[in-house]
């Protein structure tokens, strides 16, 4: 069954296209971190989605140089209901402001961001 993805007010809602997401991150960008309040970020130039009542982003697409879209979708992870961390991949971790977790896949150890 694929899971659900939901805003904060449940006005999106969307049923993912798949069972399993294809990857996981935990991104310790600085512009996530901006952007959100939160730790975490992926640095790229991105297509932003947000619920138009509750102003939560639910996906995003990352923007190449050229200006087009990738051929894939970025969900927040919050909003994907069921939603496993324990494999996640860290990225971006030389702006981490929280520990990495040791031992803990890092895709782009101490990228620069």
């Amino acid at each position: 069954m694929n899971p659900k993805i939901e805003c904060q007010c449940g006005a999106v809602q969307i049923t993912a296209s798949r069972p399993q997401p294809l990857s996981v991150y935990c991104c310790h960008c600085t512009e996530c971190q901006k952007q959100s309040a939160s730790a975490f970020d992926e640095g790229n130039t991105l297509e932003c989605y947000f619920c138009k009542t509750c102003g939560v982003r639910v996906l995003h697409r990352s923007v190449l140089p050229d200006g087009q879209g990738k051929p894939y979708l970025s969900v927040k992870g919050g909003c994907v209901e069921g939603l496993s961390w324990e494999n996640a991949e860290h990225i971006y971790t030389r702006s981490a402001r929280v520990p990495v977790p040791e031992g803990s896949y890092q895709t782009v150890p101490g990228a620069q961001d």
